[in-house]
Parts: structure tokens; sequence; C-alpha cells
């Protein structure tokens, strides 16, 4: 790097300095009035904080690609007022059996050779069986047979489950929060705050990274965003990945309606994640079909530094990879 890049990085460190109270490094803990003020800043200033924080981390202008398929789809006996998967509700989306290892490995070599480095399954499952979590096993040692990271996202695990995934060689387990526990209750029933964490809980005991993050545009309000981000920010170690998805409203679902969020405030919600966990990576997940180039640009500037990659995220659109890749190429971003 050079001297005119240290001088510039190093107004920025000072910028932080004198304009925030708040904590940002890793073991610190962030109280939620210290959270509401990054909201609370004007945009600018926000968003040239974090891009502070998130070059004195990563390499700057690099993004990390991951590709998500849906191997369970369907059929769910949760009612997550958000995910067109449930049982309980009226959609398109049908209960379909778990793929094939075949099919799973040809998916995640076509995702390779697009340029993904991680290789991510869900599904729709309240918490596996383990007849289910054996065939699951094999597809997850199969996509570590391509070099690819792999990464997982079943439900809530129960005692054994997640030593058996680490065992098969899973590098990540996706468990979100989804929002703040103050709201959690109108959006989901069927399962408490308490069971996420606890899921979040064996995942760090078996030594798996995890991937946590949640939903925003609930019709919360940017106190809840707040909330959000406390309880990720205050775990004891952050997740290593950090998924910040825009609701994708399915019709058919209870949250089909809900009153649409302003896709700065989204970026808001970037920034903020990236300065309360300055060395996770923020990922740009569901709903960027819904946002144009300019907010997406705004989104890596302000510290987002991973994506999924693909047409399909399990059962939403997802800009396609030919369009992702010029927009890389617009951007002068570079990927691994």
């Amino acid at each position: 790097m050079n001297k005119a890049n240290n001088q510039f990085i190093q107004k920025k460190v000072e910028f932080i300095n004198k304009t925030s109270n708040s904590q940002s490094t890793l073991n610190e803990k962030w109280a939620k009035e210290s959270i509401t003020e990054l909201f609370d800043l004007p945009f600018n200033d926000l968003i040239f904080k974090a891009h502070a924080v998130h070059i004195e981390n990563f390499e700057p202008n690099t993004v990390q690609l991951s590709t998500l398929l849906s191997i369970k789809t369907g059929g769910c006996s949760e009612d997550c007022g958000y995910c067109p998967q449930s049982a309980r509700f009226s959609t398109s989306v049908d209960n379909e059996p778990l793929m094939q290892l075949e099919e799973v490995i040809s998916a995640a070599q076509a995702a390779k050779a697009a340029g993904a480095t991680r290789f991510c399954m869900g599904a729709a499952w309240r918490s596996p069986k383990e007849k289910d979590l054996k065939h699951v096993t094999e597809m997850i040692s199969a996509v570590k047979s391509l070099g690819l990271e792999s990464c997982a996202t079943l439900g809530m695990l129960k005692e054994g489950q997640a030593e058996q995934l680490k065992a098969a060689g899973l590098d990540y387990y996706n468990h979100n929060l989804d929002t703040a526990p103050e709201i959690y209750g109108d959006i989901i029933s069927t399962r408490t705050y308490q069971d996420r964490l606890d899921t979040l809980a064996r995942v760090r005991d078996a030594e798996i990274h995890v991937c946590c993050g949640g939903i925003v545009g609930l019709g919360e309000t940017r106190e809840g965003r707040v909330g959000l981000i406390h309880q990720l920010a205050n775990m004891d170690k952050p997740p290593e990945s950090v998924p910040i998805n825009l609701l994708t409203q399915v019709e058919g679902t209870p949250l089909m309606g809900t009153e649409g969020l302003d896709h700065f405030e989204f970026v808001r919600t970037i920034a903020v994640a990236r300065i309360t966990m300055p060395n996770s990576y923020v990922r740009l997940s569901a709903g960027r079909e819904m946002m144009d180039d300019g907010i997406q640009a705004l989104a890596f500037f302000s510290g987002a530094n991973s994506i999924f990659y693909g047409e399909e995220l399990l059962t939403t659109e997802n800009p396609s990879t030919i369009k992702d890749q010029e927009l890389f190429r617009r951007l002068d971003l570079k990927t691994n």
C-alpha cells in the first residue's frame, strides 16, 4: 500500500476515533444506544466510517462468492411469516424430496465453474432427522472433495448433530436470528429465540464457523434493526459470516403486502453491521434482485464483501451470474 493510501486510511481512522464513542473491536460489547447513534448519523458520515473500518480489516475491493442450493424444498412445519416453504401457507412452492447426491454434486461443480468458492445447502426442515442427516453428510463430503468451502442450513440441531456435520467436513452452519428478540414472536411462533441461540451454541461447540444474520424489511422499525445488530455484535464471538437479507415478498405468505424498506436504510444496516462486526464477512443476501446497481455499489462501499451468487436463492430469484460479473467489472471488484 503506497504512502498516499496510508495517509488516507490514517485520516479515516482519526475521524472514527474523534466522532464515535462506540466500540469496534472483536471482543468489545456494543450498547443499544451506541448502535442507535450509528444508525442516526448522517448517511454519508455513516458509510464513510463503515468503509474505513472495512479497509482496516479486509482487502479492499474484494468480494467472496457463495452459491446457495435448496436440497430439500417445501413442506416445512414452521410458520416463519416470510417463508414460502412453510406447509402452513398457500404458495407456489411444492413439497419436494431430498435431492440425490449426484444432483448436488452437479450443482456444486457448476457453481465452482462460475466462480463461487463456497457452496451452501439449505433444507426446509424444522430439524434434520438422523436418516436425512446421513445423506447430507455425504453431500458435504462430496462438496469438500471439489475444493469448495461447505455450508449448510438445516434448521435446529440436536445434541451430537453438529459434531456429525463437522466430521463430514462442514465449514459453516447458517442459522439466522431473523430479527430482534422483541419482535421475533410477531414473525415466528413455532420456535423460540432461545431455540436459535441453542443451535448456534452447538455449532460453536463443534468448532464450525457460524453464519448468522437476519432479515430487514419485515415491517420492523429502526429500533428493530438496532436490536438485531445488538444481538449479533454481542455474541461471545460474532459470526464469521453475517448475511443481511432484504425481505422478498411472496404471494401467500403473511408478510406479503408489507411496506417496503427504503434501500438507503438497507445500506445503513450494512454499514452498522460492518462497524460493529469489523472482522466478519457481511453478505448481501436475499433482495438483491430488487436493488439497482447504485444501491449495491453503496453496500459494497459500506462494507459488504460477500454475496449469494447464482440465479436462485432457495426459491426466490437472484441476479444472474452474468449480471453480477458485469457489475464487478464496472466497480473494479475482485472475487475470491
